[in-house]
This record gives C-alpha cells, structure tokens and sequence, in this order.
C-alpha cells in the first residue's frame, strides 16, 4: 500500500506568487472571480482567501446588492461571504470592504457583470449534434511556446506517451474548419483547468485551480475566443467538468478551508490513502452495506486526486457556482460531467438544479460507467425513482450500449449473441426517462480504440459508425476514429490518445491536408465526413421516431422515421450478400417507395426485395 501523499505539498505559495503577512490581513484569492446581474438564483457566495481573514467582518454598500450572510470555518484564513443581488441590481464594481473592530483594514472591488444576451436561453447540446471528442494535449499544437512554462512543474516531452506533447488551444482553434467540414456539430476536450502536477497532467483531470485555464494549453480569454470561434461555424462546445476529485497539488491542499473539505483527509488508522471500490451499485442497491456505500463514494481513486467531500455546505456551493461561472464566461453549450456518481448524489440532484435553473435549454451529460442500463438510468431527469431520488442531469452516457454494441460486432450470430445484443439493450430503454438524450459512442480517452477492438476490420469499422450516426440519441466520436487510428486492444492510454495526425510540425502524415494518409485512412475519413454532414439535416434522425425489427439471417434492420422522412438502416455481418424480403417492413415501409443509398448516392426502389451487400451496411433515405 502506497502512503498517503495528499497532503505532501511542497512550493504552492512560490507557484501562486502568494505572501501572508503575520499580522496585516491581506486578501490572496477571492471566488468565482467575478458574478453577474439577471442570474436566477440571488445570491452568490464569495470565497475569501488570506491571513486570518475570519476575524475581519465584511460591508458592503452599492445598490440593489446586501451582504446576506457571513459564513466562517474551522480555518481562520477563509471567509465566506453570501451577496443577494436584487432584480434591479446594475453592473459595476463592488466595494466589499473588510473590518476589523471601528477600521476598514481591506477593500476588494469586486466585478459585477452584465449578461450576455440570450445567456439565459442558450441552446444546449441534442439529437442534432454530433459530438467530437478531443484530447487537447494530444490534438494539435498551435503554439509550440507554451508547450513547457516554468511556473509549472511538468515540461513537455512528446517522446513519453504519459507525458505532455503540447497540443493547445491554439492548435484547437486551428482545426475548427476540418471539423466543420466533417460534419461535427459539437466539440468535447477533455478538461482545460490547470493541472500542476508534478507527472500525468496532459489528461486534465487532477485539477489544482478550478478558475483557471492551463497556461500550457492557453489562457481563459483563449479559452472563450475558441467558443466563440466555433459558434460562427456552427460548433458548440462542451466543457469537461470534475466535481468528485482534485489534484494533489491543488491550492487548498496547502491550507484545507475546512477539516472537512475532503473525504478521508488523513487516509486510514495508518496514514494510507483509502480508494474508492467502484461499486457504484451500491448507491441504488437497497441491500448495500453503509461502510461499502461509503468507500464508493469516499474513497480516493489514487492517491494524487483528493476526494471533495460535497457534504460540507461551503464546498458544494462552490462547485455549484464554478460549474455556473464557466457556462456564463466562456458560452458553453453543455458539459460533460466527469465520475458522475462518486460524488454525494444530494449535491448532484442541487448541482444539476442550479444549472439548469440558470439555462433551462442547456444540456449536461453524466458519465455512469456501468453496462446496467438500470444504474444508468437512475441519474437521468426525469426518472421515478423507487427511492424518490431526483436527478436533473438531462443525459446520460449510454455504456450499455457500448458495450452491447461492441459484443454485437464482435460475436458471431446466433439466438443470444450478435445483433440480438443490440436488439434487446434497446428494449430496455422503457427504464429511461429520455432514452433519445443520450449521449451514444465508440470509444473514448478511457477505452482501446474501436477499430483494433474490432480486429481492424474495416467493415465493422463501418458498422459501427453508421450505426452511431443513425441510432436513437446524441452520437460521440473520438478524436481520429474518422482515421480509424488503431491502439492496443487493452486499454493503454498514452497509446490510446496519440497525437493527432498533422497536428505537429513536421508530422509526416497529416489529416488536415490529406498528406501521408493511406488509402484505408482516406476513404474511412471521406466515408465518415459524407455520412456526418448528411446527418446534419436528416430531421428523421434528430427527433424521428425508432422501429426496429428482430435480428434474421445475420442482419439487423432499424427505421428512423417522421412525417419527412424515413431512414432505413440494414447491417449484414455475414460474408455473402443477402436479399430481404421488403414485406416483413410494411408497418413503416410502404410498397414502390424511392430511396437514396447515403453514401453511395444512388438512387433505388423498395419493390419486393432488397440486396445487402456481404459485411456491408446500407442507409437509405426515404423522402
């Protein structure tokens, strides 16, 4: 057993620029850092930072705008300070001044800021979109000097699989014109928020500022300059945010607001880091024991990411009020919601409130990494849960489905393996509040890459996508798939997300200018961009209706259908063609109709039968 390393924090004031006097109180930090008027929810709780500021008392004078509660900790050098901000509060800036006894020792001029237009009814993520998921380290790398900055503790080094390559915002910025031209409507990078970690920080997720873009990725106005950007193409963009864990070097580890601002704080009776079981079956489970229950919820996942105990009331407010602070900054679309269940399901049920209060059209999507489609769907809005639990997460990840799709490729056809895989996980979606908002995929940063999972077949390559792009619910694809780049079969991460073809200078093969690629890599990415950019205006598949029928002769036939248009989509894994007959389909396909093969562009009738090509699929468009 590992000993317990959280705490072990060395050189955080050096790294953050911070001094505290000994007698003088000085502020040092003050979150979010900054609010604005016209939220939904009144208030907002400022989280004060410095020397022993507890024993100051704060005031306030500016219209529309009180002090409406003064929280403290068991830690004398935060305060915690609630504004209430009226409905005819003006932008500007507050004079928040801290006293001690009859002295004004402090004032912080806090901004106040006036809203975007149309903030609050921005559109989230849906059906229509296809989501592209991006590693940013290991994408492109648009700026090569901030690929290594001093103030943080890892350099880059592109001969490391593990370590950082340099791919950044710039670089992200750079793409966007491919990833128009491919069709892709919505863009996922994996998380942006500084990780100064001493190793392993190119993934993002050992968070150590919460306000913060990685200054090796760029800086936070970069950060809303690329959403920006990519709205005028027509791209919304999902932030990755984590509220279950932080990193071991984050700030708050050198100073913890609070003795319980993190679970197992001290690790056990001897001093080792207590993980996590990943159990997550015991949240619903109505046998599970508490101490179980507990180490799933609690437990660290290894001893560089501290567990945030969402409990303590400060805390959760603060993770609330980040989430918000940066859909409302940067103008996001969504978020992608990291190790959804670990964290305390009361704070989740309030986190997911509190943003779609503020944006009632946004999207959020869950990950729940579990193939039981009952555990998955506990999380979702909307569902009736036995135990009354109320989510409002609109999506979910639909793992039940990945995994049911990569069993039904990879299994040969029978009466219970094969398609009938597929068939009956969509059977099961009578247990989802809202089976059409959730977020279907291939693969992503956490699993072997699809295509050498699939053996490299092409052809099952194919399926998979045509079967992503047409299915019920919010299709996800992984960065470089469109290439069908390969991987070990077992999960090996820093193979996993390899740099991006093209992405560095002097790559020698490049996905951007076609320069390199094979002819498997070509026509797998033209293949993917037709289908994609099809999609974008296939109404039938954004919000039609799904029937499918049972899985016969090695095929599987599926319909997408509205008053527009209807999509039939046959898959055939055998390794001859097959001619089906077209009468077992007239409950949505009437006789004599006209169809156009998507890819193919061809132009066919749906008489009496229709050939299947061998290992092949078709997706036919019938308006």
């Amino acid at each position: 057993m590992r000993k317990f390393l959280g705490l072990q924090i060395c050189g955080l004031l050096a790294i953050y620029g911070l001094s505290f006097g000994l007698h003088a109180a000085s502020v040092q930090r003050v979150e979010p850092l900054n609010w604005w008027v016209g939220m939904q929810h009144p208030t907002v709780e400022l989280m004060l930072y410095g020397d022993k500021l507890a024993e100051l008392t704060p005031k306030l004078s500016y219209p529309g705008v009180s002090i409406s509660a003064v929280q403290r900790t068991d830690n004398p050098n935060y305060l915690f300070v609630e504004l209430t901000l009226s409905a005819d509060a003006a932008a500007g800036t507050l004079p928040l001044q801290l006293w001690r006894g009859a002295q004004a020792v402090q004032q912080v001029d806090y901004p106040l800021l006036a809203r975007s237009d149309g903030s609050a009814k921005r559109q989230g993520f849906s059906p229509a979109d296809a989501i592209y998921l991006i590693t940013p380290d290991r994408f492109v790398n648009g700026d090569p000097s901030n690929d290594s900055v001093p103030e943080m503790l890892e350099q880059a080094n592109r001969l490391d699989d593990n370590g950082r390559h340099g791919g950044d915002l710039a670089g992200m910025l750079q793409a966007l014109p491919y990833l128009q031209q491919l069709g892709i409507t919505a863009v996922w990078p994996t998380p942006l928020t500084e990780n100064n970690q001493a190793a392993y920080s190119y993934h993002g997720y050992s968070a150590t500022d919460f306000y913060r873009v990685d200054p090796r990725f760029g800086s936070n106005a970069q950060f809303r300059d690329f959403v920006t950007a990519a709205n005028r193409l027509g791209i919304k963009v999902i932030q990755d945010i984590i509220v279950n864990h932080i990193g071991s070097n984050h700030w708050w580890l050198q100073d913890l607001p609070a003795k319980d601002w993190l679970n197992f704080p001290k690790g056990d009776a001897n001093g080792n880091f207590v993980p996590t079981n990943h159990n997550r079956s015991t949240i619903q489970d109505p046998y599970a024991a508490d101490v179980d229950r507990e180490l799933f919820t609690d437990g660290w996942f290894v001893d560089t990411m501290p567990d945030l105990n969402q409990r303590n009331p400060r805390l959760a407010t603060y993770l609330i009020q980040n989430s918000i602070w940066w859909v409302e900054y940067a103008g996001l679309s969504g978020i992608r919601e990291d190790t959804y269940s670990y964290a305390d399901k009361a704070f989740l049920s309030e986190w997911g409130r509190r943003i779609m209060q503020e944006y009632p059209n946004f999207n959020i999507v869950g990950e729940e990494w579990s193939p039981n489609p009952l555990i998955v769907s506990y999380w979702q809005a909307g569902k009736q849960n036995k135990d009354g639990y109320v989510s409002h997460t609109p999506a979910m990840l639909d793992f039940p489905l990945y995994d049911a799709l990569l069993k039904a490729l990879a299994e040969p056809e029978s009466w219970n393996s094969g398609w009938i895989r597929l068939y009956e996980m969509l059977s099961n979606d009578h247990v989802y509040a809202d089976p059409f908002n959730l977020v279907i995929f291939e693969g992503n940063h956490d699993t072997a890459r699809v295509f050498s999972i699939l053996g490299e077949d092409e052809n099952l390559l194919r399926m998979a996508l045509g079967y992503l792009f047409t299915m019920r619910g919010i299709p996800q694809l992984f960065y470089g798939t469109e290439l069908a780049m390969t991987s070990p079969a077992q999960r090996d991460d820093g193979k996993v997300r390899a740099d991006f073809p093209g992405g560095w200078a002097g790559d020698k093969v490049n996905a951007f200018t076609g320069e390199g690629l094979t002819a498997r890599q070509r026509s797998t990415q033209q293949w993917v961009s037709t289908l994609l950019n099809w999609r974008k205006t296939a109404s039938a598949i954004h919000h039609g209706k799904l029937l499918h029928f049972a899985p016969d002769n090695g095929t599987y036939t599926y319909f997408r259908y509205n008053e527009q248009q209807t999509v039939m989509v046959v898959m055939n894994k055998q390794t001859e063609a097959v001619n089906l007959d077209l009468s077992r389909f007239r409950q949505v396909l009437p006789s004599g109709k006209t169809a156009v093969d998507v890819i193919s562009g061809k132009r066919l009738t749906l008489d009496n039968q229709l050939s299947v090509p061998a290992r092949g699929m078709l997706i036919l468009d019938i308006r």
